[in-house]
């Protein structure tokens, strides 16, 4: 769902383990590292999206992780033309994103590339918590930030986030 602005709906997940790492999955074919997330589809909730993109791209039920949090606000980055696709109408120029973090409950050997019929990943890693945000392509950097300082004080508490970087 694109809104007038020209921006997708659109849920992100922070997946931390009890080493208070992260997922980080290597994109199909593409050789870049990112977050699972995706889109939501007409008349879905943001929980609801985010539970059917876990389960799509890492194989996880909402039986296997709970839910820390979210950002309060959608998180905005614009896509450099030459990622538009300027024959898709409504032109989409970016997304707009609510980010949720989550603690796996399940043995990490549930999760699952294959789940889907088209696998958004081929491998995947734990990860320090602030690598992502440095990792990604350059124009999600900035969202990947804010999504990760706002929702650090949930795993490391007011004190050690500031340092954790």
């Amino acid at each position: 769902m694109i809104d007038a602005d020209g921006f997708r709906r659109n849920v992100g997940i922070i997946l931390c383990n009890d080493a208070d790492q992260v997922f980080w999955g290597q994109r199909v074919g593409r050789g870049g590292w990112q977050f699972p997330q995706g889109g939501l589809a007409q008349g879905e909730s943001l929980l609801d999206a985010m539970y059917r993109e876990l389960t799509e791209e890492i194989g996880l039920g909402r039986e296997q992780v709970t839910v820390v949090g979210r950002t309060r606000k959608w998180l905005r980055y614009r896509l450099p033309a030459r990622y538009r696709q300027p024959a898709r109408q409504p032109l989409c120029i970016g997304q707009k994103q609510i980010w949720f973090l989550l603690r796996l409950t399940a043995p990490e050997e549930e999760i699952r590339l294959d789940a889907s019929d088209s696998p958004e990943f081929e491998a995947w890693r734990w990860t320090d918590y602030w690598t992502p945000a440095e990792e990604v392509i350059f124009f999600k950097q900035r969202v990947y930030r804010r999504a990760l300082e706002e929702l650090a004080p949930l795993i490391f508490g007011i004190d050690n986030h500031s340092h954790s970087r």
